[in-house]
């Protein structure tokens, strides 16, 4: 069994407390939100309420006794740069944060994070990789601004690549898998992809984005 510590309780922390505490490991939760912490009362080890920007905080909580800390607080760099910088210079063996950007990334590996992830491309990626035993996917909501669907390529679009149709620049979406016809899966695939009739896209992208998609 190993101990976890899991700053911020969003749809990503709240996921992520859960299935730790599940697997069997002890997890203390923390959030400055009361009734967020009331929520995972049940189900986590612990939970906390606590604004771990505070580095006494974190101290009265004992966050150096655990062996790893994920830091999903907010999008907000300052607070997750800092939530990071404390529980490094509390001891934390590991710590693991949730990155918004590229330019997040960097910051917070400059302070020392151990592990930057981005949650909604590492979804994208691992879902991709699992279609190919799966023939349906319809909408998975990755967070209250971005899902993963499926849908069918506009007609438009028959017989142009995914270059030539420059998706991600028009329509603010990554395809991140084709099914043609036959039910075949084409992941991840190139900017030379020309769209066919009865083609189905996976895309990724904000929800708003995608609704436009539908549109077409």
């Amino acid at each position: 069994m190993k101990t976890f510590v899991v700053i911020g309780l969003g749809r990503f922390g709240s996921a992520v407390a859960t299935e730790l505490c599940s697997l069997g490991h002890e997890v203390l939760a923390i959030d400055a939100d009361s009734e967020r912490v009331q929520k995972m009362a049940e189900q986590v080890t612990h939970a906390a309420a606590g604004d771990a920007k505070d580095p006494a905080v974190l101290r009265a909580l004992g966050v150096r006794n655990f062996d790893c800390a994920i830091v999903a607080a907010g999008s907000d760099v300052g607070d997750s740069a800092l939530i990071t910088l404390n529980l490094k210079e509390a001891g934390v063996k590991q710590v693991v944060c949730k990155a918004q950007s590229h330019v997040h990334r960097k910051v917070l590996e400059k302070i020392g994070a151990d592990r930057v992830i981005f949650p909604e491309h590492e979804m994208g990626l691992k879902l991709a990789q699992g279609l190919s035993s799966s023939n349906v996917l319809n909408f998975i909501e990755l967070s209250d601004d971005f899902s993963i669907v499926e849908l069918a390529a506009p007609a438009g679009w028959q017989g142009q690549t995914i270059r030539q149709l420059d998706i991600r620049v028009r329509h603010h979406v990554n395809v991140i898998a084709v099914r043609d016809r036959t039910g075949e899966l084409n992941v991840a695939p190139g900017g030379d992809y020309a769209v066919s009739q009865g083609d189905r896209l996976v895309v990724l992208g904000r929800i708003e984005s995608i609704n436009q998609l539908h549109e077409l």
